[in-house]
């Protein structure tokens, strides 16, 4: 049941428009990837594709390093206050201030029409705190007391020490980010009205909710079927560029599976 509407979406997109409108069910209908070039000759999806791909990458890495560090200094009992700083933090998870304080705070950091509005506000998540924290507290004191003996500062013991220690955990949050980063699109709706920075689920949606997309698109493929006898529809355009934005997600996941369940049950159990 979790698996036919992607496959749906995945027969569907390779067939023929014409037929496909008489009905897919279990095998595509004269295969063809002419629904897939149509697509892809949009200019404005390839930029999408670009700057979506740019934030997850540059945004996970700065999300796992971050929000370890800040684990790591949370998780040390000689940090001042280290327990009004960790209830603090948590205390985030529960009170939201809501769309116009957010949209306030965003625009006065000059974060509007910025890339940095992407990767910045969510460099620290309290949640991946709270898995990375729980996870630094299992390792054993010994590692960093040798550490220490042998001139080993901080910084040096969190690099050197903790972080390679921290694999599985933060392979976990790396997922947990990407994915969040790959699907987020809100950011960009509100704060960003630069086609330049605009990331592809706003474009996916803006393809599924705007007709003058899809007559752009259109009259390319009609270009296009000029020369090779095919035509398109509005539904098989939505089904292709559909896929296309899944796809990463549905191909990368499975590959950090077994670090994600790893990460959450080794961050989860203490004592």
């Amino acid at each position: 049941m979790c698996f036919y509407p992607f496959y749906y979406l995945l027969i569907y997109s390779f067939s023929n428009s014409a037929k496909a409108a008489s009905g897919v069910y279990l095998l595509p209908v004269d295969i063809t990837l002419f629904n897939y070039k149509q697509i892809l000759l949009q200019n404005d999806v390839l930029q999408s594709a670009l700057i979506s791909l740019s934030r997850t990458v540059t945004g996970t890495i700065l999300t796992v390093i971050c929000s370890s560090a800040f684990a790591y200094l949370l998780a040390q009992p000689q940090m001042p206050f280290r327990k009004f700083f960790y209830r603090v933090t948590v205390v985030t998870m529960y009170i939201s201030v809501g769309l116009i304080p957010w949209f306030v705070v965003m625009k006065s950091y000059g974060l509007m029409n910025n890339f940095l509005l992407y990767i910045i506000p969510s460099a620290i998540s309290v949640f991946y705190v709270i898995l990375c924290k729980t996870y630094v507290e299992q390792l054993p004191p010994g590692l960093t007391e040798a550490a220490y003996l042998d001139g080993a500062g901080p910084v040096q013991i969190f690099i050197r020490v903790v972080f390679p220690l921290c694999k599985p955990v933060l392979a976990t949050i790396a997922i947990f980010s990407a994915v969040n980063q790959w699907n987020s699109w809100t950011d960009n709706f509100y704060l960003v009205n630069t086609a330049n920075l605009q990331t592809l689920q706003l474009t996916l949606l803006n393809y599924l909710t705007n007709q003058q997309m899809f007559e752009a698109v259109t009259n390319t493929a009609g270009m296009l079927a000029n020369r090779s006898h095919l035509t398109t529809s509005p539904t098989t355009l939505r089904m292709a560029i559909s896929l296309l934005v899944a796809a990463p997600i549905l191909l990368v996941y499975p590959l950090f599976q077994r670090y994600f369940v790893g990460g959450i049950m080794i961050g989860a159990i203490k004592g």
